[in-house]
């Protein structure tokens, strides 16, 4: 059985990204242990899990860059859930429309490795809702954001989560990887 993985930035106050999506502020915080780390969590993923906006937005900078992310993110397949998106030239892509929950079910009972799913906000706000991330890799970066996107906004009752890792990277911003309880 596959793990279906979260991985995103957050602020200390909760936010993923700034009211109108702003993201400027990660950057400052991607140093040599926190790119090490990354390159790593990305090269245990089978597949790259992504929205329509999440995937325009790296289909346009990832094919041509040269950062320690690229190739990870270049090599590794990609599926995109939208009912929307009709082309998806990046790499190995696969266009998934309909009921996300019912794909992500069946890919999650086969073997492999696991899914990592990147954020946008709205996409990952719908899988947390619907219950079906098995990991949160988030890393918070020092910084208050005031007010922002966050993804458990969809949440229904309070969900408990145990760390299972933790590292704080040069910069100051730290990694912790959580797993609902129970599961």
């Amino acid at each position: 059985m596959r793990k279906l993985v979260l991985q995103m930035q957050v602020s200390i106050d909760g936010f993923v990204a700034g009211p109108e999506g702003q993201l400027d502020w990660i950057f400052p915080d991607f140093d040599e242990s926190y790119t090490k780390w990354t390159v790593e969590k990305l090269s245990q993923a089978g597949a790259h899990v992504m929205g329509r906006a999440t995937y325009e937005d790296m289909a346009a900078h990832w094919p041509t860059s040269t950062a320690p992310f690229a190739a990870p993110m270049n090599r590794i397949p990609k599926l995109v859930f939208s009912n929307t998106l009709k082309d998806a030239s990046w790499g190995e892509t696969r266009i998934v429309a309909g009921d996300f929950r019912a794909e992500l079910g069946r890919l999650k009972s086969e073997a492999g490795k696991e899914l990592l799913v990147h954020g946008g906000a709205r996409f990952a706000r719908a899988l947390v809702g619907a219950g079906l991330i098995d990991e949160y890799r988030l890393v918070e970066h020092p910084v208050a954001l005031g007010r922002g996107l966050s993804i458990f906004s969809r949440l229904e009752s309070p969900t408990r989560l145990t760390v299972t890792e933790a590292i704080t990277f040069n910069s100051g911003a730290a990694a912790k990887v959580y797993r609902p309880t129970g599961r």
